[in-house]
């Protein structure tokens, strides 16, 4: 049965319409050019990173951070930028007796604004907490380990099937694929779904029955 919910952060929890925004602004070219190139090299299948090099050849993006901090114009996200459906989500898993936990690859800062969010969660980590990106197996051995529950009993929330579902469900973990952000709706017809997500949802309301649906199954 399932005991435990834990989700990823951007593009689940976060809309990052405001930091892409940024990054354009940051290099210089119009959003909705930065916009076209980004959702091209996930339609390729290459890592959202390469977005940065056809703008800005040899772009350090550990570094541009550190500049922009410097600048006064570090990443931000804040109470507006989350998507409506999360508070109430995370408030009726809780209140349904399952453990929340929120685990993304995001910088210590990042984590650090998560926590001032004081969302209805558990545990809030990073991968900078534990010093290893998705999809590292090593992040879903460590997310495991934070959780009280195992992985089988855990279901991982995630917009991504690179990043986020195929990893979890390798490690035993039960997935939910969200339909939302561009690797969200450019994946969305991505056969591999079919045997690695245990669901598919358009919205975070729709886990709590989802939920239920599943352990009345298995029980």
């Amino acid at each position: 049965m399932m005991k435990a919910v834990v989700f990823d952060v951007g593009e689940c929890l976060v809309d990052e319409t405001r930091e892409y925004n940024g990054w354009a602004d940051w290099l210089g070219v119009p959003r909705h050019t930065f916009s076209a190139v980004f959702g091209a090299v996930i339609a390729r299948g290459l890592d959202y990173r390469e977005t940065f090099q056809v703008f800005s050849p040899g772009f350090d993006l550990l570094m541009e951070r550190e500049k922009r901090v410097k600048a006064g114009r570090p990443e931000y996200f804040g109470e507006a930028d989350l998507y409506p459906d999360v508070r109430p989500a995370l408030r009726a898993l809780q209140a349904a007796g399952l453990w929340v936990g929120i685990a993304g690859n995001q910088t210590a800062r990042a984590g650090g604004i998560l926590r001032s969010l004081n969302l209805p969660a558990d545990m809030v980590a990073t991968s900078d907490d534990w010093k290893v990106e998705k999809p590292s197996t090593d992040f879903f051995v460590a997310m495991e380990r934070a959780a009280p529950h195992t992985a089988s009993e855990i279901l991982y929330v995630g917009d991504r099937l690179d990043n986020d579902i195929i990893p979890a469900h390798a490690q035993g973990f039960r997935t939910a694929l969200i339909r939302r952000g561009p690797w969200g709706t450019i994946q969305q017809y991505d056969p591999r779904a079919d045997t690695v997500a245990t669901m598919r949802i358009m919205s975070l309301a729709e886990l709590p029955e989802k939920i239920v649906e599943f352990n009345s199954a298995v029980h």
